[in-house]
């Protein structure tokens, strides 16, 4: 199999059809073995019996249906374990990605060129109560991760085979899949421009709230591709921080106290000074981050790809 096209979707029974007719005529052009991949994800309109109908006229279509709304992470991680192609394409099934950027983005990343090839929707068709924000993530993105890219969430990419096959998309980690690309060992990683169309048919599946959901996911993968697998030099360097910074504050306050009565001064007891309370709680929390680290070390010692590594090369 040369390639394979991942399209995950909800409620989306208007645009099947013109979109697998646009996806297919394309393909075909391209003289490649090809599959298509739907992920229904739980739609509670008609959307599956569409999948069926073209199922019988569409020899490369391939469908999974699920039975309740798991998230477009959970359709794409379904996907990716499918697909059997030398390159990977995923896009949404609202008509807004054009099938008509396939063989340029298949070809970037089947050369070898690239690991991961992310669109660009630089001129968007969407509301500024969706674009403004979108701006917002995308900068925080590319500051927190280090990863160049104008358009994380832009669901128009093209990867290599061992990419999907070394990932694992959960949560909401679809928006960060080049984050998780980098930290399996995949840096090739790079944009290009793609037509952003207007939506023909339906609403946005999507609210505010995933902005809020894209910001706590940003730390969780940061967190994870950093300390995943040893959590104790996180906590146990701020613990460490704290209790030393809590016995400094103890030290200076018992030794401010001596030097008082070596000098037969008479000095407000320890209790009304206000740094005592502060050392003391920078001691308790330094204490209780080294007892996080701890038990994050026990759970995480307990994971069954602890010790998965992406491998290049085998002799």
């Amino acid at each position: 199999m040369d390639l394979s096209i991942v399209i995950p979707f909800y409620n989306e029974e208007e645009s099947l059809s013109e979109l697998l007719a646009w996806v297919g005529n394309v393909c075909s052009k391209m003289d490649k073995a090809f599959e298509v991949i739907v992920v229904d994800d739980g739609s509670s309109d008609n959307s599956w019996d569409v999948v069926c109908q073209l199922k019988e006229e569409y020899s490369w279509l391939r469908g999974v249906r699920f039975r309740r709304n798991y998230g477009k992470s959970a359709a794409l991680n379904t996907g990716f374990a499918l697909a059997e192609g030398k390159g990977v394409i995923t896009m949404d099934a609202d008509l807004q990605d054009s099938p008509d950027e396939i063989p340029e983005l298949y070809e970037m990343v089947v050369s070898g060129k690239y690991d991961l090839v992310s669109g660009w929707k630089r001129k968007r068709h969407d509301p500024l109560n969706k674009t403004l924000p979108s701006k917002l993530f995308n900068r925080t993105a590319r500051w927190v991760s280090g990863i160049k890219l104008h358009d994380f969430n832009c669901g128009l990419k093209a990867y290599s085979h061992d990419v999907v096959k070394n990932i694992e998309v959960y949560g909401e980690m679809h928006r960060y899949i080049p984050v998780l690309a980098k930290r399996a060992g995949f840096e090739r990683i790079t944009e290009k421009v793609v037509h952003h169309r207007e939506r023909k048919y339906g609403t946005t599946k999507f609210g505010m709230e995933r902005f809020l959901k894209g910001f706590l996911d940003l730390l969780s993968v940061m967190f994870i591709s950093k300390f995943g697998n040893r959590p104790m030099h996180l906590f146990g360097s701020l613990g460490t921080f704290m209790f030393l910074l809590g016995s400094g504050l103890a030290l200076w306050l018992g030794a401010h106290k001596l030097y008082c009565v070596a000098k037969g001064i008479v000095a407000p007891l320890v209790t009304t000074n206000p740094f005592f309370y502060i050392g003391l709680v920078c001691m308790i929390l330094g204490t209780q981050l080294f007892v996080t680290g701890f038990l994050a070390e026990l759970v995480s010692r307990n994971r069954s790809d602890r010790n998965a590594y992406a491998i290049a090369e085998k002799f």
